[in-house]
């Protein structure tokens, strides 16, 4: 069969051929299409029904299998159709050029819906989230809460539904935070060169270990991180289960400037001290021309 190029002529069918074809059908012929037409048939069920087995073992969605079922079947019973018609004598080379064009125009036309339909294919067969992970796609975080072929749905912090297509969700970078079970909190404050280090130490890892939901067995991380132009950094990480991250993040953010407080180290803030050596005094005297 000719290869159908964009830049070849359409071709097209002529009625009065295919009466012509009709005609010569023999005997024969409708035989043959008709043993054809039942194995095909019987081939069709059987491929279908051990693929239908295979996907069930996968961890495929129910929804992508479906539509890959559906896509087999139309495949397969379009290539029975034409085994069907060979042996009746009628050319369908002519016919199949012209559904090539046609699903070409077709294809080009429905670009954004397929783009779409592609795109909720690979995440089916990908899962970088489920249902009830809380993503971070772009610039759209929340909890997702619908995964169909066309669109995602994911639910913002503050009750927003967003929709967002499935397209733009595998070119972008998706941050799942529900994928392992455990997670890291960081905190990084920055304390007065006047609080001892070691104190500032202890006094981070005792906030740390007073939270009976951080994983102390995993280990408690407690540092300087940087010596500042006025002030030090330091860094105390731990180990918390997924779901108390949130609470533990927002109780240790609460209780860290009272507790500093009470062990008397200052908590700073960018600022800018200014000193005036003693012996450069104003210049107060009045220029030539002007009264005081």
């Amino acid at each position: 069969m000719p290869i159908l190029r964009l830049t070849d002529a359409v071709p097209t069918v002529d009625p009065n051929e295919i009466v012509e074809q009709v005609k010569n059908i023999t005997a024969s012929g409708v035989f043959a299409a008709v043993i054809t037409a039942v194995v095909s048939v019987l081939v069709i069920k059987v491929l279908l029904s051990f693929l239908d087995r295979a996907f069930s073992r996968t961890r495929m969605d129910a929804t992508l299998r479906k539509l890959l079922h559906n896509l087999l079947r139309f495949a397969m019973y379009f290539v029975a159709v034409i085994l069907v018609l060979r042996p009746l004598g009628i050319d369908v080379t002519s016919l199949v050029a012209v559904l090539s064009v046609v699903g070409l125009a077709f294809s080009l036309a429905m670009q954004n819906f397929l783009s779409n339909v592609a795109g909720g294919m690979q995440i089916f067969v990908s899962q970088p989230f489920k249902l009830g992970d809380w993503v971070e796609v772009g610039d759209i975080v929340g909890c997702v809460s619908g995964i169909d072929l066309f669109y995602t749905k994911i639910n913002t912090l503050d009750n927003r539904v967003v929709n967002l297509p499935n397209s733009a969700i595998v070119t972008q970078t998706i941050c799942n935070r529900d994928t392992e079970p455990f997670r890291q909190l960081e905190f990084k404050p920055t304390v007065s060169y006047d609080a001892p280090v070691q104190l500032v130490l202890d006094t981070l890892r005792a906030i740390a270990c007073g939270d009976p939901r951080v994983l102390t067995d995993r280990g408690i991380f407690v540092h300087v991180s940087n010596y500042g132009d006025s002030a030090i950094e330091y860094v105390l990480r731990m180990w918390c289960r997924n779901e108390d991250y949130w609470n533990i993040y927002f109780d240790v953010m609460d209780a860290l400037k009272p507790t500093f407080d009470a062990a008397g180290i200052e908590i700073t803030y960018p600022h800018l001290n200014v000193h005036i050596a003693d012996n450069a005094a104003p210049n107060l005297s009045v220029p030539a021309g002007k009264k005081a």
